[in-house]
């Protein structure tokens, strides 16, 4: 799928013309100048999507397309859940972009012991929404139908039995005597990986994971960055699992 795809709230089969308007019209004719003749893809982000032809573009904002059959995606089959701790900055977004763009099926954003950066009241509603806005325009900008989802923060015991519920769950950290890329991992079901915050992860948060069955695992000789471990985790997974292929 090389169109450019753009967000609609409801796709539905209602007919061979569409009107794109609003701010994703405005983008398609002003920024991407879109012209007759040319393919687009209109998704609800949620898998629902459907290739379209322009047939006219109106005034700064209006894009009107020929629209193809609504077509249906199904979810990706093991889901990989990458639970970010928060870092430090924008590197959050940095994380949620990239891991996005791998093929990344759900971020949980977790509120570690060491971590500097706090989410509380405001702050941590705004912080949020910055993530789940990178992860819509990530989706768009890699040409993906089903954006990831990007749930509420979670605490560690809630990271704890989201672990305790995948078939295969594992946190980067550097006292794992097992690699990843060699872990056996299953063909369906749900893979749940945990990124530590920049003071890593806590004694006590890495037996509580334990508990829950969630062993510690290195990627290679070298610690990374916890804005770029889940990506580089996640992309190692995509292509053992065969989601790559």
């Amino acid at each position: 799928m090389t169109a450019p795809v753009f967000v609609v709230d409801r796709l539905a089969p209602a007919g061979p013309q569409f009107v794109l308007d609003g701010p994703e019209g405005r983008h398609a004719v002003s920024v991407k100048r879109l012209r007759p003749g040319e393919d687009v893809v209109l998704t609800d982000g949620h898998g629902r999507w459907a290739e379209g032809v322009v047939r006219a573009a109106e005034g700064k904002d209006r894009l009107v397309l020929d629209l193809g059959p609504v077509r249906d995606e199904p979810e990706a089959s093991p889901r990989i859940t990458v639970v970010q701790a928060l870092p430090k900055g924008d590197r959050g977004e940095v994380a949620v972009e990239t891991m996005t763009e791998v093929g990344v099926d759900a971020i949980v954003p977790w509120q570690a012991s060491r971590c500097i950066t706090q989410w509380r009241g405001e702050r941590g509603l705004k912080a949020l929404g910055k993530w789940r806005a990178t992860a819509r325009e990530a989706g768009k900008q890699s040409r993906r139908v089903r954006f990831p989802e990007v749930a509420d923060a979670a605490s560690t015991k809630q990271v704890a039995a989201l672990l305790a519920g995948a078939d295969f769950a594992a946190v980067l950290h550097e006292s794992g005597e097992d690699r990843l890329a060699g872990a056996a991992l299953p063909a369906h079901g749900e893979i749940v990986l945990v990124v530590g915050p920049e003071g890593g992860v806590s004694p006590d948060e890495l037996a509580a994971f334990a508990e829950a069955g969630a062993r510690p695992h290195v990627l290679g000789p070298t610690v990374l960055r916890t804005s770029t471990a889940g990506t580089a985790a996640a992309a190692l997974l995509l292509g053992r699992t065969g989601r790559w292929s």
